[in-house]
């Protein structure tokens, strides 16, 4: 009797274990203007069935749309995107319970940050109305300074409403952290910057900057797995771009679009990720297009493309692949709704899983351990 006790427990203790592995915290940036919502919200995400519990959320945070989180999951980075007041926050995170607690938040030193990214010595941000990049260190407690670097980009693009300044759209770390890759929507550049963390208020050196297209308003971009290849996202014509990389330096190699070859309307491109098995892209297009392009990544890094499904929503503004590769989750800011697709391995390609969660405006998901 004793044996068969012992076995049921370990029995139970493996499932137990096996369950755990297959939960994760979903956290989400929102919107808090155009709708009612609290902040930052966290769910507990199921990657076996792909199920969302409400776990907790902040209270009164302004418009968090890009959050970071530390590697070792105690603290959690938001943007404040909110014009000339603009700031940045971090917040005490307990994985478990889901609780963020607010710690501090310092001037973003730049109008409507759009992206953020942390170290273990830095958070650093893209203020996109500002047109620059603003490094702040962090404290022991999880805090952050007053901005130690602030990087101003200049120069204008060719089209008159949206390209009339610079537009920092994001920052990037290279796999290895010794550069930091930087979109600007509204100079058509992208600017590779010499990373060196420890440095008193040189944190940021510019080593290179290349031009694309003029137009096509660099947005987003990801690397390959294995690192050796850039792909880069432009908002303004579709484009989708292939670099090779090697220690700061890219070299274009390819260029397609996410765009069909039949589409006719307004569209606005979005964001852009790989698969965890690095085999296939994804990008998000908004406008009337309001869908996701798929891409199987081939040996040489270049593209071929798997056609586009439809988001299921409107303004597919940012999206993500759970830890697992099983699912594909779509945040719609305007029609207030993340979109949980089922994702097939083999193929690349989506089915809806008919889950929602009904959210004011999400912008921005994160997986994290619970």
């Amino acid at each position: 009797m004793k044996k068969i006790y012992t076995i049921l427990l370990s029995i139970f203790t493996l499932v137990t274990i096996q369950a755990q592995k297959n939960k994760h915290n979903l956290l989400i940036g929102t919107y808090t203007k155009s709708c009612e919502s609290k902040g930052i919200y966290v769910y507990d995400f199921d990657s076996n069935t792909g199920n969302l519990n409400f776990k907790n959320a902040t209270a009164n945070v302004v418009n968090p749309s890009y959050l970071t989180v530390s590697k070792d999951n105690n603290y959690v980075y938001s943007v404040n995107e909110n014009g000339a007041e603009s700031t940045v926050s971090s917040f005490g995170y307990n994985p478990s319970s889901g609780k963020l607690n607010l710690i501090n938040k310092q001037s973003s030193k730049g109008a409507d940050p759009c992206y953020i990214i942390n170290d273990e010595k830095n958070v650093i941000v893209a203020n996109y109305s500002g047109g620059n990049i603003a490094v702040f260190e962090k404290n022991p407690n999880g805090s952050i300074t007053e901005a130690k670097q602030v990087i101003q980009h200049y120069g204008k693009g060719t089209n008159a409403k949206r390209q009339e300044g610079p537009h920092v759209h994001m920052v990037h770390f290279s796999p290895d952290k010794k550069f930091i890759l930087s979109n600007d929507l509204g100079n058509d550049k992208v600017y590779l910057y010499e990373y060196n963390p420890n440095s008193a208020d040189e944190i940021l050196k510019i080593k290179d900057s290349i031009s694309v297209n003029s137009g096509s308003g660099p947005r987003h971009l990801t690397f390959s797995k294995d690192g050796r290849f850039v792909y880069l996202l432009q908002e303004l014509d579709g484009a989708l771009t292939v670099f090779s990389y090697s220690n700061g330096v890219l070299k274009k190699i390819d260029e397609t679009t996410i765009l069909a070859k039949d589409f006719k309307g307004t569209f606005s491109s979005a964001d852009i990720h790989i698969s965890p098995d690095g085999k296939f892209l994804y990008a998000t297009n908004r406008g009337e297009a309001n869908n996701i392009s798929i891409f199987k990544i081939l040996k040489n890094g270049k593209l071929l493309s798997k056609g586009q499904t439809s988001t299921l929503g409107k303004g597919p503004r940012n999206f993500t692949i759970d830890p697992s590769g099983k699912f594909l989750l779509v945040a719609h800011q305007y029609t207030n709704d993340v979109v949980i697709f089922k994702r097939n391995k083999t193929t690349g390609a989506l089915a809806d899983t008919g889950k929602r969660i009904n959210l004011c405006s999400p912008v921005c998901l994160v997986f994290t351990k619970n």
